[in-house]
């Protein structure tokens, strides 16, 4: 049984489906971009995955927040989503190139925080492209779990400052949960954010979603139906 103070009312506006592809990746967005790092006017902001599901969400929110988005994706078919999802710059990834463009993008300066969904291939490439005493994001592990690090590197990168955040962490109470599920609802009835349904797939052909989510074939959203 699903306890009751979990529960959210959803607008009558929002239909089931729409609910269901904002609501989780919408309330990791909220506390990314609100708690983690609290963005503001003027904050530089890289977002890894800038054309995916959650990425979209983010880049549209911070982009409201008054942020200077630049957004990070693995091919470059997606840069013209990414752009249209609020991204001021969008850079395919390259771990030899990523650090310099973000400099060149922020005159010089860094980002303020790196959102890193991806894990051990991106660590080092997000480091390198803080401004002193930014903050890097290390909240999935596409790639694989990032590797250790040394504290003594965060010194010698500037002054650094890294987190593992995660869900559980930020909706630990009903109310805490309550508060942040309804603020993600408020984005999305303000036009702040927008559901986005890539792929609807019967439960039947899970492995096919499941193949298209690996191999990077999705847009955005995907939903199972019975």
């Amino acid at each position: 049984m699903f306890p009751a103070e979990r529960l959210v009312r959803l607008p009558d506006a929002l239909g089931l489906d729409e609910a269901a592809v904002v609501l989780f990746k919408g309330i990791t967005a909220q506390y990314l971009l609100k708690t983690t790092y609290p963005v503001a006017p003027g904050s530089k902001v890289l977002i890894y995955g800038a054309g995916g599901a959650l990425g979209q969400l983010m880049c549209a929110w911070a982009r409201h927040l008054g942020a200077f988005v630049m957004g990070v994706v693995s091919r470059p078919e997606t840069v013209e989503r990414a752009r249209a999802a609020g991204c001021d710059a969008v850079f395919v990834f390259d771990p030899a190139t990523l650090a310099g463009q973000v400099r060149e993008a922020t005159h010089g300066s860094g980002a303020d925080v790196v959102y890193d969904p991806i894990g051990r291939a991106t660590l080092e490439a997000s480091l390198d492209s803080l401004r002193p005493r930014g903050l890097l994001v290390s909240f999935g592990a596409t790639s694989g779990v990032p590797a250790p690090i040394e504290v003594g590197t965060l010194n010698a990168k500037g002054s650094l400052f890294l987190t593992r955040p995660s869900l559980a962490a930020h909706t630990a109470t009903a109310a805490e949960y309550q508060e942040r599920a309804q603020d993600v609802l408020h984005a999305v009835a303000a036009g702040i954010i927008t559901p986005r349904i890539w792929r609807r797939y019967a439960l039947a052909d899970v492995g096919t979603a499941h193949a298209d989510l690996e191999q990077g074939r999705s847009q955005g959203a995907i939903i199972l139906a019975p």
